[in-house]
């Protein structure tokens, strides 16, 4: 049975239900730099109105009027100012992904001189890789994702002929979600927090790859290279076909959730103790 509620206590339940909004140290101390700047102000109104007759209620509809109509017509011009500065800025990351896409389709299509029978050294690489590198850093999630479809399906991330070298390449938080990228290179790539839940990773080349904080639930990992990748706090729930081999390959666990939903912390423990138990069965 729980013990009855002190008067207090009841009172903080009362204003936690009717007021549900719970500010932060900053925001209460300037709220009440607020409050106490506008008593100061009504007090000031009050003493100077009293030689005029003039009431606090006076003052109070004087100016309550005029300045609600201030404060709504910034907060709309607030509100207005900041819907254009996101349809600005999805406008020119869809013109970017757009030009990107234009661009790289040129290299690849060109009849003379086509970026799939470039050289390893040579400049229409650098180009490729320039332009990849500087998009992705533009680029939310979802763009970031189509730029991947382009480069897979365009075999130019292929783990036996690479074209475009993603190394450092900015995926962070992209949206990659059941997307298929067997076989991809994305070695030293940049995934940390990307979504690759359900992503087929089959044979696909992750070495040194940032996957801290990455979903990689039900992702198929069969035969994919974890070798010193970072998958510190990454969610491998139900991803399939991994090896123990192949996770104890990765740079950084610590913090993940395992493929059998474990903490990495508590697998651990458990292989420790199989292992152990192992060499005890093998003694005479």
């Amino acid at each position: 049975m729980e013990p009855e509620k002190t008067p207090r206590e009841r009172a903080k339940d009362l204003i936690s239900l009717l007021v549900p909004w719970r500010p932060t140290t900053w925001q209460g101390l300037w709220a009440i730099r607020i409050i106490l700047a506008i008593v100061v102000v009504l007090g000031l109104l009050t003493l100077v109105g009293q030689p005029f007759g003039i009431t606090l209620w006076d003052w109070l509809d004087l100016l309550i009027i005029p300045a609600v109509l201030a404060i709504g017509g910034y907060l709309f011009t607030r509100s207005e100012n900041r819907a254009t500065r996101v349809a600005a800025e999805q406008r020119a990351q869809d013109e970017a992904l757009q030009a990107y896409l234009d661009g790289m389709s040129q290299l690849v299509t060109d009849k003379d001189r086509p970026l799939h029978r470039s050289p390893r050294s040579d400049r229409l690489r650098t180009v490729a890789r320039a332009r990849t590198l500087t998009v992705l850093s533009r680029l939310d999630g979802d763009r970031k994702a189509r730029v991947m479809q382009f480069l897979y399906e365009s075999v130019l991330i292929n783990i036996k002929h690479p074209v475009v070298d993603l190394t450092g390449a900015d995926l962070s938080s992209a949206n990659l979600r059941t997307s298929s990228l067997s076989g991809a290179s994305l070695v030293y790539a940049d995934l940390h927090s990307a979504d690759l839940h359900g992503a087929w990773l089959v044979y696909a080349d992750l070495y040194g790859t940032d996957l801290r904080g990455a979903i990689l639930s039900g992702a198929k990992l069969y035969g994919a290279n974890l070798s010193d990748a970072d998958l510190s706090r990454a969610k491998l729930s139900g991803a399939w076909d991994t090896t123990n081999e192949q996770l104890e390959q990765a740079k950084s666990l610590e913090g993940a959730i395992m493929p059998n939903g474990q903490k990495y912390e508590d697998w651990l423990k458990d292989r420790e103790r199989q292992e152990g138990d192992g060499k005890k069965g093998e003694s005479p």
